[in-house]
């Protein structure tokens, strides 16, 4: 590798599943759940549920809280999907089955 280019930092890549009280609940790619103080994510802009967050992490293995970032990008991408998936349900769901 040229010494003017450096290898991509390792990081986490989590999704905000839900905040409880003042803790954050996040999963990763393989379901795998994350609590941490909510105090400890990035508040410009505050993160909401849904937003997915990239998370330096060190040599260790261990995440940089403070250095978190929103991926909007991503976020966005995955909420259009979860939308399509939505509606594509709702297409083969026929009504009707449920009376009160």
């Amino acid at each position: 590798m040229s010494p003017d280019k450096q290898a991509p930092k390792p990081e986490l890549v989590l999704a905000l599943d839900r905040i409880e009280g003042p803790t954050a609940v996040l999963v990763d790619e393989s379901g795998r759940q994350i609590v941490v103080p909510v105090d400890r994510l990035p508040r410009n802009p505050k993160v909401q549920e849904g937003d997915v967050l990239r998370v330096p992490v060190d040599d260790a293995q261990r995440p940089d809280w403070f250095a978190a970032v929103v991926d909007r990008a991503e976020t966005e991408r995955r909420r259009a999907e979860a939308r399509a998936a939505l509606e594509k349900l709702k297409e083969r769901d026929p009504g009707g089955d449920v009376q009160l």
